[in-house]
């Protein structure tokens, strides 16, 4: 008969295949770590936190009339309509966009204009060297 060797118990850790797998994750984050863009955060600046907190401006507005008349309206002063000439137009625009140069200038047209006129209008600010032309249409309904 074969005589048996009772089985002693193992008190320890094999920790090589610990050391193994931990090894390998360190590699994997090596390699991955540099191809990772970190998030950037836009803060704003002191100059951006004071203007945030103004109002928006409202934009000068140039009415052109069926008969062809020009009236402007500042909405931020009084919001009444003046007629005026295409010269006093300019200057009233370029007199009010050297102290807010952001503010935006529409041209707003009756429906019975011909487009020529508009254009005409667009054209005049623009070789005068004023910013932010638009025009101003009503939406329908």
């Amino acid at each position: 008969m074969a005589v048996r060797r009772q089985r002693s118990v193992m008190n320890q850790i094999n920790v090589v295949p610990y050391i193994d797998v931990m090894l390998v994750l360190l590699v994997i984050f090596m390699v991955t770590a540099p191809l990772m863009n970190p998030g950037v955060i836009d803060l704003p600046t002191i100059g951006k936190v004071g203007k945030a907190s103004l109002p928006p401006i409202r934009p000068l507005e140039v009415e052109i009339r069926a008969n062809g008349n020009l009236s402007y309206v500042d909405r931020n002063e009084s919001g009444a309509s003046r007629p005026v000439t295409r010269e006093e137009l300019v200057s009233a625009i370029q007199s009010k966009q050297e102290k807010q140069p952001d503010q935006p200038v529409v041209i707003s047209a009756d429906k019975d204009v011909r487009y020529e006129n508009v254009m005409q209008v667009m054209d005049l600010l623009h070789r005068n060297q004023v910013k932010r032309v638009g025009l101003l249409a009503v939406p329908k309904g």
